[in-house]
Formats: structure tokens, sequence, C-alpha cells
């Protein structure tokens, strides 16, 4: 898949940067499953001592292989119960114009995660708010005054199946998609 960077540079974000050994697919698994855990007891885990699993954390965090660590939070428990699938139709006049949407979605609180797709819109956006009324506020008084937005196309969660899940690393040890 290609993404465009805030730097405006196109990459391929599938294509793996590194060569991953079974110690660092280990870490990684690990670390997915509870990042809370000491290095000591992720060294016992994986079967390394502590020293080289600390440098094999910090090398894949200087990667970028780990872009950070976060607790999961249960969005209803703090009054977040609304989840909505946001379809943003833009104007696609110009890549300045894209760009200068793009920017104004990342400071948006509420946008959880932002894809730009394929299809008939421009942006699929998850969006936290606390209820209908809220979200309802939020579009006219937030969404639709970003520059160029065209329209709006909104689809409600209706129950969590699955999220938060840890990424699939079954493709690391095999070579070959997971």
């Amino acid at each position: 898949m290609l993404q465009t960077g805030e730097s405006g540079q196109t990459r391929n974000v599938d294509a793996p940067t590194a060569t991953f050994d079974r110690y660092d697919i280990a870490i990684l698994t690990a670390l997915q499953q509870d990042a809370r855990q000491s290095n000591a007891d992720l060294a016992t885990r994986i079967g390394l001592s502590p020293a080289p699993t600390w440098r094999r954390v910090k090398r894949l965090e200087e990667a970028g292989v780990i872009t950070g660590y976060r607790a999961e939070i249960d969005r209803r428990k703090i009054g977040l119960g609304v989840l909505a699938f946001v379809r943003v139709d833009a104007e696609r006049n110009n890549a300045d114009a894209t760009r200068a949407l793009e920017a104004a979605i990342r400071e948006l609180p509420e946008v959880i995660a932002c894809h730009y797709v394929s299809g008939d819109c421009t942006f699929e956006l998850q969006v936290l708010v606390s209820d209908l009324d809220a979200y309802a506020r939020w579009t006219m008084d937030t969404l639709f005054k970003l520059p160029n937005v065209k329209d709006l196309h909104t689809s409600f969660s209706l129950g969590e199946v699955k999220s938060g899940a840890a990424l699939p690393l079954g493709h690391l040890r095999s070579g070959g998609p997971g």
C-alpha cells in the first residue's frame, strides 16, 4: 500500500524495511500482549538474557517498528458510547487542498483513525463521541467546516466484534503473506 506522509512523500508501507529473526518476532508478539512487562520478564519469555533483549527492543523502537506504548481504555466506561464510521467526500481539485484536509483531520481528537481510501469517498474516519446529539453537533460545528469537505456519509457501530487486536506477525516467519 502506498501512503503519503506528513512530508508529502509517498512510500510503500507494506514492504518491511528490516529483517526480523525469531527473537524480534517473539519480542513484538510479547509486547503486543503485555507492553507493561519488565525487560527481565520479557527476556525470560523470549529466551534471551536481559541486556540483548533491551538492545533489541531499543533497535525496534529506533527503526520505527515499535511506535509507542499506550493503555487500552474501554471507551464506554469513559462516556464515549458512539463509534461512527464517516466517509468524507472531498473536492479533489489539487494535492495541496487534500493535504490541508489531511492536516485538519489529524488535529481532531474525536477522530481515532483516518484512512485515504479508494472508491466513492476520499477518506474513511473512525470517530468517537458521547452520543448521537454530540455527533450531530460535531459534524455541523467541526467536520463540515474543514477545508475541502464536500459531503459525509455515516454508519454507526451497533456492536464491536473485535477491536484493538494485535497485529498478525506470521508473514515475518515465513516471508509470505500472513
